[in-house]
């Protein structure tokens, strides 16, 4: 007698929603989703730091299977994007299937299914285990010297705390991505002081992060779906200018390069600040950072740019290897991820046993990103090399 194949989708963020309704619209019904949170989103849920917003077009950052016309903002605050991916899942009917608060700590193979367990020591057995874990869920804290003798307050991005005050107060923000340039810009007006620690300046690239979309534009969207999606496919095809870009000489690099440096130039004025913010390679050479309020926060009288490295932090203030000391009364760490984590630290074992640590001991890698070598009927979304710094990772639609 046949059955269903029973599968186990790990993560509830973006890469998980869009893995289950892929399963489901395919015909496949005995699928279980286990998210460790407390609520779908994945870093959306994780995320809700102060001024945190897409960088990517409001109305590229969705899923084809999933259109939305009325976006508040051409780029979406993070609050809004989880609850856009909540009303995704009730709208597929994935809640049944959803486990929230269920981190799995182990999946083993024993030879012909694989063996899922959760914190709460949960068991399911699975035919098939798709890791949807993503790439950007274990902060990495810097191994700062004096760092645990602050005695302030001190909260990393990717696990804000509400409760913290940050008006009035004397502010550090360490690092540089676009979480750093978005937590700057978002504190600057009401802290006593702000101090941006950047270790590596980044091309900072004006776009109208603030701007709203008309309702208009969402009536529009909604009562004509052809426009839509052809909105959806004209922004889908733009995006892929920046990964030509990136790799093929050509006059859109120049002319985005020429744009980059000239954000840049034009928006700050003093000789010496600009010198100490801009970067030592060439625009794009990395996921560029966009931002319309960074340059004038940082600008601000009350706002220091500091790119001396680190030495050590006291319990008052924090030092550099220039001899200053800046006194500070909240740290927040910027600092990113560890992306190659992946699953772990999961217990992961495939065939006879072949721990994920032995299978990466030279690092990280997967068959087409997506399947590793060991581990039969395990795939991966997301997987080793698949994210890219320049379009959005949402599914088009088939």
């Amino acid at each position: 007698m046949s059955r269903d194949p029973r599968i186990v989708i790990i993560g509830a963020g973006v890469a998980g929603i869009a893995t289950a309704v892929t399963l489901q619209r395919a015909g496949f019904r005995d699928f279980t989703i286990l998210e460790k949170g407390a609520d779908v989103g994945g870093v959306w849920h994780w995320n809700r730091y102060p001024g945190l917003t897409c960088d990517v077009p409001s109305q590229l950052y969705q899923f084809s299977f999933a259109p939305k016309a009325d976006w508040t903002g051409i780029f979406a605050p993070g609050c809004e994007i989880q609850r856009y991916l909540r009303e995704v899942v009730g709208e597929f009917s994935l809640d049944d299937r959803l486990r929230l608060n269920a981190e799995v700590v182990s999946t083993v193979f024993n030879g012909s299914t694989w063996l899922v367990t959760t914190a709460d020591g949960a068991e399911l057995e699975a035919d098939f285990v798709i890791a949807a874990t993503g790439v950007l869920h274990h902060p990495f804290t810097p191994d700062i010297p004096g760092l645990n003798t602050f005695a302030g307050d001190v909260v990393h991005s990717a696990r804000w705390d509400d409760n913290i005050e940050t008006g009035g107060r004397k502010i550090a923000v360490i690092g540089n991505g676009s979480t750093g340039v978005q937590l700057v810009s978002a504190l600057q007006r009401q802290a006593a002081h702000i101090t941006h620690f950047v270790r590596t300046p980044q091309w900072v690239i004006w776009a109208p992060m603030r701007a709203q979309q008309p309702a208009v534009v969402g009536n529009i969207l909604r009562r004509f779906p052809a426009v839509h999606r052809r909105l959806y496919d004209g922004l889908l095809w733009g995006s892929r200018i920046l990964t030509d870009i990136a790799i093929s000489p050509s006059w859109q690099r120049r002319l985005t390069q020429n744009y980059a440096r000239r954000c840049l130039r034009f928006q700050i004025r003093d000789r010496q600040l600009r010198d100490r913010l801009t970067p030592d390679y060439e625009p794009f050479c990395k996921r560029q950072v966009i931002s319309d309020s960074y340059y004038r926060a940082i600008q601000a009288p009350n706002a220091n740019l500091v790119t001396a490295p680190i030495t050590e932090i006291s319990p008052q203030d924090i030092r550099t290897t220039d001899g200053g000391e800046t006194d500070v009364d909240l740290l927040i760490l910027a600092t990113g991820f560890r992306a190659h984590n992946y699953m772990r630290p999961m217990n992961l074992r495939g065939r006879d046993g072949l721990e994920i640590e032995d299978a990466w001991a030279k690092g990280p890698r997967a068959y087409r990103m997506t399947a590793i070598p060991g581990f039969p009927n395990f795939f991966t979304v997301l997987g080793p090399n698949s994210p890219t710094g320049s379009v959005s990772l949402h599914i088009p639609r088939s």
